[in-house]
């Protein structure tokens, strides 16, 4: 056999041998492939139901209140949904929409309440509270309704600010419903001296005021509201202000009654 016959062969071989480690090459490859869709696949599935679990109480409906709008002592607003603090003639008025069960409403509670209470307590300012239940539907549960239920039960005893702050000094984590248990509404109620009596228990446990508050959650879904809390100050919401301190709360309140 010639030499050119020879080389010829040998190319061919080698041409062959590179053809077959490409064709491993590309099935090793496909097989990577199918493999990692398959793990895609699965983890796509496995966000999918983590989605649907995390979105499984948004819709609290089926554990929503039923039957009249029984408005707390007092209410007054729109349709009866504010419950009032402070003197009725004070000149400003902060309006407030809050959730029991949100970490926001509590992280402002917690900054402004002493400021709050000051300018209440000396006549210049009345506050209108609107109780929301937005975290029921986000994280589901009922402690958002049941907790706002309870509060407006102390409203009848006279004792809603105080109830209102002690169950933002006790708020549990957002996932933890815990205010969705009448025992543990009653027990903070202890501490609020003369509200733990047979009457408020009755309400709590009734859900006396639910119908008002699954009314006063629908005004806020209605009312385009971002979130909890919104805080007005005759009308302008402050709370977006990101410059927003209790003093200068404080200033704005002291110069629109000079006004």
């Amino acid at each position: 056999m010639s030499e050119k016959n020879r080389e010829g062969k040998r190319t061919a071989r080698e041409r062959l041998a590179v053809e077959r480690e490409k064709q491993k090459t590309a099935e090793k490859r496909r097989r990577t492939l199918i493999v990692g869709a398959s793990v895609v696949c699965v983890l796509g599935l496995a966000a999918v139901i983590g989605v649907v679990a995390a979105n499984a109480g948004k819709d609290d409906s089926g554990d929503s209140a039923d039957g009249p709008v029984v408005a707390p002592s007092g209410a007054n607003g729109d349709d009866n949904l504010a419950i009032p603090v402070g003197k009725a003639d004070a000149k400003s008025t902060l309006t407030i929409w809050e959730d029991f069960r949100c970490p926001a409403c509590k992280s402002f509670e917690d900054a402004y309440r002493s400021t709050i209470h000051e300018l209440t307590g000396s006549g210049e300012l009345k506050v209108q509270y609107h109780l929301a239940t937005i975290i029921d539907g986000n994280m589901g549960g009922s402690g958002s309704r049941k907790a706002a239920n309870a509060a407006a039960c102390a409203q009848d005893a006279g004792k809603f600010t105080a109830y209102h702050d002690v169950l933002y000094e006790n708020q549990p984590q957002e996932t933890d419903d815990a205010f969705a248990k009448d025992s543990k509404l009653i027990e903070l109620a202890k501490k609020v001296d003369g509200l733990d009596t047979a009457t408020f228990r009755t309400c709590v446990e009734d859900g006396t005021h639910d119908t008002w508050v699954t009314k006063s959650a629908a005004a806020f879904s209605n009312g385009g509201f971002s979130g909890t809390p919104t805080v007005l100050l005759d009308g302008k919401n402050i709370y977006q202000d990101q410059t927003m301190t209790p003093a200068k709360l404080k200033k704005q309140v002291q110069e629109a009654n000079k006004g």
